[in-house]
């Protein structure tokens, strides 16, 4: 995207001269994609006092209104699903294509929380035959959303839909990483709600910060980095806001001795390679069994090979990836395939195999998040579940086998949110599993995000004497 393509779909630039500003460089050419200037701390407690402002008069809206009000946004999403998946290809590399499906996908989650919104109950308890007792679900308040660069329209729909059809209101940031995918998805959703029931803020951490620490935000949702998350919760353990995080995952992929390997490589390529790597729930690190790691690991680098370069979605982002590989490779992990930074504009790596690696290598032991397979051969698939249940992390696991009971023993076993036998990607709709440890805390999806969006108040009615 260049700066006028920004003009074209009426979104702001920027006067490099003047104030706070974020300029984004495209990560295939390197070219200027535009530059748009920062919120002021000002401007962040002005956009939080009009959602609190809004808040009483959207919290008593009719629950079947506020999910009408969705239903018109998943449409007018889904009108401009072209423009946005043009600009998020612009800005993070991502191919259109595969945008334009991370638009839709955020189609469907407001689609289905404008359903779950008006059903969304309460409990009528068992008291004394002479009263009413019931357990009521109210709207928090204001929702403070911080959201991802790597799928920044189906992330934020989730979160938008549920805090929103519940009652409450939201002031998003999200990443600087694709602020103008950011501004276009809140131009694009704003005329569909009242004033202050949705906003968007174009900033850095910085601007995030201001955010999470005003005393007058009930709520603090974000997905992103383990280290941003721990400051939010810092912020918010001194402010009394609720937090929910979903951030960093290690996610380790166990192969079996009793599958394909040619189709086990097929499947820890599309985990690890997918999006660049740039997946929440990627393959971050695999543990294959002896009997089937030398088809597997030619599979894999074959697999790698022929993906050749893949745009991540800065040079800063690029560096810190390549210096995993660099790392793993000075401590003697064997390249197989790719860990050389291209010559030339962008910010392009190159799909990359590693072999003989130690788990305590960093590559191992922390997120990469770029499209960096690193493999670990075990003699046996207890050895291989344990070294993947080690880990600071917990957000996902992927087990290859055959075995009805090693599937069994690894699902139970492993201290992560979500567990996928057989599958890497995949699941029904509507599924919300809990990140652990270092991979935060708080159902992220599904219904349950409505409970985690609402706060419970018990009412006891008791007729006067």
């Amino acid at each position: 995207m260049t700066t006028d393509l920004a003009l074209q779909l009426g979104l702001p630039t920027a006067d490099p001269s003047a104030g706070r500003s974020i300029r984004v460089d495209s990560p295939v050419d390197g070219s200027l994609v535009g530059r748009l200037a920062m919120a002021t701390e000002d401007e962040a407690a002005a956009a939080v006092a009009r959602a609190r402002a809004a808040f009483a008069q959207w919290a008593a809206t009719p629950a079947e209104t506020r999910a009408r009000a969705l239903r018109e946004a998943a449409d007018a999403l889904a009108d401009r699903a072209d423009d946005l998946a043009k600009v998020n290809e612009s800005e993070t590399g991502r191919p259109a294509a595969e945008a334009r499906e991370g638009v839709f996908a955020g189609v469907g989650t407001l689609r289905q929380y404008a359903e779950l919104g008006p059903v969304h109950r309460g409990r009528v308890l068992a008291g004394a035959p002479t009263a009413t007792d019931l357990m009521v679900p109210e709207p928090r308040g204001v929702v403070v959303a911080l959201t991802p660069w790597n799928d920044p329209v189906a992330v934020a729909c989730g979160l938008f839909g549920a805090a929103l059809v519940t009652g409450n209101t939201v002031v998003a940031k999200p990443s600087e990483r694709c602020p103008h995918t950011g501004l276009l998805f809140g131009e694009i959703l704003r005329p569909v709600f009242p004033e202050g029931v949705l906003q968007h803020l174009v900033g850095d951490g910085e601007v995030g910060s201001w955010l999470a620490e005003n005393p007058d935000v009930d709520v603090i949702a974000h997905v992103g980095s383990t280290a941003t998350g721990r400051r939010l919760a810092s912020a918010a353990a001194r402010t009394g806001a609720k937090v929910l995080l979903e951030n960093g995952g290690n996610d380790p992929l166990l192969v079996d001795e009793d599958v394909d390997p040619v189709w086990a490589a097929e499947q820890a390529a599309l985990g690890a390679f997918a999006n660049s790597g740039q997946i929440c729930v990627a393959v971050e690190r695999i543990f294959v069994h002896r009997a089937v790691a030398t088809p597997f690991v030619d599979a894999l680098t074959a697999a790698a090979d022929a993906r050749g370069l893949l745009p991540l979605v800065d040079t800063r982002h690029r560096d810190a990836v390549h210096a995993h590989v660099a790392d793993a490779v000075v401590a003697g992990a064997r390249l197989r395939v790719g860990g050389v930074v291209p010559e030339g504009p962008g910010s392009f790596y190159p799909a990359t195999v590693l072999t003989d690696c130690d788990p305590n290598l960093r590559v191992m032991r922390e997120e990469t998040f770029g499209p960096v397979a690193p493999v670990c051969v075990v003699d046996d698939f207890a050895e291989g579940l344990a070294l993947a249940c080690d880990d600071a992390y917990g957000l996902a696991a992927t087990v290859l086998t055959r075995s009805m009971e090693h599937a069994q023993q690894a699902w139970r076993a492993l201290p992560v949110g979500t567990v996928k036998v057989n599958a890497v990607f995949g699941g029904a709709p509507g599924g919300a599993a809990q990140p652990r440890r270092a991979s935060g805390h708080g159902y992220g999806y599904g219904p349950e995000l409505l409970d985690e969006l609402t706060t419970t108040k018990v009412v006891h009615v008791e007729p006067a004497p």
